[in-house]
């Protein structure tokens, strides 16, 4: 039985046999301020090549059919719809017209239509998240992205409300909005957003174009919409694309929608993005999260045209479409002019590639093209090397053919094939017209093939310093057991950098560099032959290519002492990422991590390197460190905290970075109460105001260390009754050291699923504490003996959050893995569970390996 999957070879024989011309859908949705179900009403009108009396499907997920009409016949809902499908009984050669009557539910998964009250002014505040297979959730559709066609969204929503769609707002009659027909876009970019909203407007001008914008959030986020900063940002993005596309943006409005509980960054609905509205800061955040907002904001502006005017034929492409926005996204910061942010590659660099190469050495790796069978595939590949991967493979490709011939293919690929589908050759076809490269073998070496190459310095010097030898040896390591493939060389186009410190800043500088390919297992590089070998030798500088990186020996020991004086932020990050990396690969000891954190982070100046050191100097500590060691690491991490945080510039993006990262540390009962003491006002930090989130994080640790209980977390969310303060209390609840707060916690989630995405997203998050392990101990089992029925049971959102989050990531031990193997060999799970839970065993096994090259 199908269920609610498709397959591809399904989908194939659909699109052979239709065209779709539109669709009409019409939806009362004047009850939801009290949920439950709506009315959905769908036509249909679309053409069948093949002779009269074939059959076919249209996809609805809903509780209860009334009406289907084909072709004027009236079907039996209860013979034909099943399985989450309407089937299409002797379908006509040419016009058919499909009219079906449903009542459709309004969801609080984030899947389909959102439904949010917000606890500020009791409104119900709707939206709508379609990708991958939830238009279906709404109104029927053949759910797949090659069968494009028009939409006429016709909406009756409660007096004073607002409707969005892809289309302009028209103005409502008798509480009736009536859409325009979009172009022709695929169902999964479709949308509507309905609710009392804020909103505010503006125009993007520019040589006799005019595009209405729009941003819209909840009333009671309002007062903190920085809606000049977005519209700076949105124009920049506007300005590049449409000079480097060679195309006008295509749809007739661009509104920009910050909606509650949403289950990703955001979403490239053609014309009505959605954004998850944590984006709205409430208090102060470091520069940062104002870069990854604007990266975000103008990734799915690049959609408009990459995914939207022109989509992929079926989901094997989805790393093509996401990586692509990706890339632009950042190029678009990087040399846009007056951008605020032209380091925009060494945040790629330290997060982006970061996550790939994380993703890349799982036992779910698999080639950037990934197999996708079926629905059940693509949901779970929403990953690192979907996204990252795909992305530096993709900067890779662009440094391979030139940037201006990248962009000329891009162009000729917009114009060939605007509002209709492509696959993967269609673009590697204009490059190849563009640049005169034959890209198949890239393509093969690149695309098809799962793994990551190490690349290695090897250096010969005579008694005098200088280079004798130099070459670059690259390695294929064995794929993780169970990923498919076998390891594979690639061609790499790299820089070599020669750096040394310079006397008069005290800073590292470039001295040399080296472009060159490098292919094969070893390469050697003749060109700095003879010079005097630097006091850093870096391999992928700039970080044209994707591969691991390892400095020798002498370059490892220099970096040691002297990784903050890079006087660039790039090399700083590649070197930081290195580290990192070798620490996860149990080549450098968690102690020795934190040393080099320790001597260098003071001077780090881009602080989203300092957070991300932030993050994975606790992460390495927590897991990665020998257990009798990781008490005395933990110290003096936590001294170190508190000590930059004192010693920080008052009001500094720094001195907040260091209050949260002494809040998610501190231990000892003075720590915890200066915690406390600067929560109730008795002491202050020279420039550090503690806000709303701020405190939320002080009390989240108290809760954690047994300070705080249920009333003095109640009081704090009075102090905060806003959605964001619910998560937030849910959070310090089941973040409590006691058996009955993780009890309540795990039966919220588990036995249960009356929670909120985002709720039970919080109480995850704090029902996961690495210093309660013995507390937790004995959900490892319950664990296992749930999470089978919770996928089978809950929808992909919420299933996934829970078989991710609860996994017994922080018990590592061999007890772990075998428990795991002995789930994973009997349980048989679904493969997307099978996939998951698999992907969790790996960082325990990961984590075992790096205690003990600690312990050695």
């Amino acid at each position: 039985m199908p269920g609610t999957n498709l397959t591809r070879e399904e989908a194939q024989q659909r699109a052979e046999l239709l065209t779709v011309d539109s669709y009409e859908i019409e939806l009362d949705l004047s009850g939801a301020q009290e949920g439950g179900t709506y009315r959905s009403v769908t036509t249909v009108r679309f053409d069948v090549s093949d002779g009269g009396g074939v059959a076919s499907f249209i996809d609805l997920v809903a509780p209860t059919v009334h009406e289907v009409i084909l072709n004027g016949d009236t079907l039996d809902p209860a013979e034909v719809f099943k399985d989450s499908r309407i089937e299409l009984p002797g379908l006509l050669e040419g016009r058919n017209i499909l009219r079906v009557v449903a009542d459709c539910a309004y969801t609080n998964t984030g899947e389909g239509l959102h439904r949010f009250v917000d606890p500020v002014d009791e409104q119900a505040y709707l939206y709508t998240q379609f990708e991958v297979p939830d238009a279906r959730r709404v109104f029927a559709s053949f759910e797949q992205p090659d069968l494009k066609a028009t939409f006429q969204f016709t909406v009756k929503a409660p007096s004073g409300w607002t409707v969005i769609s892809n289309s302009p707002t028209p103005e409502p009659k008798d509480d009736v909005w009536e859409f325009e027909p979009t172009p022709r876009i695929s169902t999964y970019v479709t949308a509507l957003i309905v609710g009392p909203y804020h909103s505010v407007h503006s125009v993007y001008e520019k040589d006799g174009q005019s595009v209405p914008l729009g941003i819209y959030c909840r009333p009671s986020l309002a007062e903190f919409l920085d809606s000049d900063a977005i519209f700076e940002v949105t124009r920049q993005g506007f300005d590049w694309f449409q000079e480097k596309f060679d195309y006008t943006y295509p749809f007739k409005k661009y509104d920009q929608l910050f909606v509650p509980e949403f289950n990703a960054g955001a979403m490239e609905n053609a014309g009505a993005v959605t954004i998850r509205d944590q984006y709205v800061f409430r208090s102060k955040v470091t520069d940062a999260a104002y870069e990854l907002r604007a990266e975000t904001i103008l990734h799915e502006l690049a959609h408009m045209w990459f995914g939207d005017l022109v989509t992929m034929e079926w989901w094997n492409d989805l790393w093509l479409n996401e990586s692509f926005a990706t890339y632009t996204s950042i190029a678009c910061q990087a040399y846009a002019p007056d951008s605020r942010w032209p380091h925009s590659w060494t945040t790629f660099a330290n997060s982006m590639k970061t996550w790939a190469y994380r993703q890349d050495q799982l036992p779910s790796t698999h080639p950037i093209m990934a197999e996708i069978r079926d629905l059940d595939d693509v949901l779970v590949n929403f990953d690192g090397i979907t996204y990252a991967k795909g992305a530096s493979v993709l900067k890779q490709l662009v440094a391979y053919v030139g940037m201006d011939a990248f962009f000329e293919g891009v162009q000729a690929y917009f114009k060939r094939h605007a509002f209709g589908n492509t696959r993967l050759s269609d673009l590697l076809g204009a490059l190849e017209e563009t640049s005169g490269r034959d890209l198949k073998a890239w393509s093969k070496a690149w695309l098809e093939t799962a793994g990551i190459n190490v690349l290695r310095p090897e250096i010969e010097t005579d008694d005098n310093g200088v280079i004798t030898s130099f070459a670059i040896r690259q390695e294929a390591p064995a794929l993780p057991a169970g990923a498919k493939g076998e390891p594979t060389l690639r061609p790499h186009r790299i820089a070599v950098g020669f750096y040394g410190l310079d006397d008069a800043s005290g800073k590292l500088v470039r001295d040399e560099r080296v472009e060159l390919d490098v292919d094969g297992e070893l390469t050697a590089v003749p060109q700095v032959v003879g010079k005097r070998r630097p006091d850093v030798v870096l391999l992928n500088d700039d970080d044209l290519s994707y591969a691991k990186v390892r400095l020798d020996e002498k370059s490892l020991a220099f970096v040691t002492e002297h990784l903050g004086d890079f006087e660039a932020s790039l090399p700083r990050a590649l070197c930081w990422a290195s580290a990192w990396d070798m620490t996860r690969d149990a080549e450098l000891p968690t102690r020795d991590y934190l040393s080099l954190v320790l001597s260098g982070i003071g001077k780090e100046s881009d602080i989203g390197v300092v957070q991300s050191l932030h993050r994975q100097v606790k992460l390495a500590v927590d897991l990665y460190a020998a257990p009798a060691a990781r008490e005395a690491l933990l110290t003096r991490w936590t001294d170190a905290t508190l000590a930059y945080l004192r010693t920080a510039a008052p009001s500094s993006d720094h001195q907040l970075a260091w209050a949260r990262a002494f809040a998610a540390t501190a231990r000892e009962p003075e720590q915890l109460d200066l915690l406390e003491a600067l929560l109730d006002g008795s002491q202050t930090i020279e420039g550090l105001v503690v806000d709303t989130e701020l405190r939320w994080a002080f009390v989240q640790r108290l809760a954690a260390v047994g300070r705080f209980d249920e009333t003095e977390i109640a009081g704090e969310y009075e102090r905060d009754r806003t959605a964001a303060g619910e998560r937030h209390a849910a959070t310090a609840r089941a973040a409590r050291p006691t058996p009955e707060a993780k009890a309540e916690a795990w039966a919220s989630v588990v036995e249960s699923d009356k929670l909120p995405n985002a709720v039970q997203e919080a109480v995850i998050s704090g029902f996961v504490q690495t210093d309660q392990r013995e507390l937790l101990a004995p959900y490892t089992d319950k664990y296992f003996d749930v999470v089978k029925d919770i996928w089978e049971s809950r929808s992909h959102e919420i299933a996934q959050q829970i078989a991710v989050g609860l996994y017994p990531a922080v018990q590592v031990s061999e007890e772990t893995l075998r428990k795991t193997d002995a789930w994973l060999a009997s349980a048989e799970p679904n493969a997307a569970l099978r996939r998951l839970v698999s992907e969790s065993r790996s960082g325990v096994e990961r984590a075992l390996k790096a205690q003990a090259a600690d312990a050695r």
